[in-house]
């Protein structure tokens, strides 16, 4: 059986690529997730040493709102520790075992309901 020739772009079935920041490709209709006062944020930390060659990383996890929102608190959080980090896959790392300092910094901003996991 012979492949079927495409005739045109129409074929694929809409867009496939714009240089629009709000078109919408593939039909997909993704609203930016609204970022939560600090108030109702429930926020975890512990300390993660697995796949880093022993190295200790504070993680912060369950931030809800926007990606450059949930940016900008990690900028904050390595400026109050005085130390690198990153954000990556909806979490924030933070060089090093900070988890004290992280909880102190994050309750005196506001972010109440956060909670310490692990040892």
């Amino acid at each position: 059986m012979k492949p079927k020739k495409l005739s045109g772009l129409s074929a694929l079935g809409g867009l496939v690529y714009s240089t629009d920041p709000n078109a919408k490709i593939g039909g997909e209709d993704l609203p930016d997730e609204e970022t939560l006062p600090p108030a109702k944020q429930k926020l975890r930390i512990w300390l993660e040493t697995k796949n880093r060659g022993g190295k200790a990383v504070s993680v912060i996890q369950d931030f809800a709102g926007k990606e450059a929102d949930r940016e900008a608190l990690g900028k904050q959080l390595k400026n109050a520790c005085g130390t690198g980090g990153s954000v990556k896959d909806g979490e924030i790392l933070i060089q090093g075992d900070h988890r004290e300092k992280i909880y102190q910094w994050l309750l005196k901003n506001g972010y109440s309901l956060t909670k310490k996991a692990g040892a």
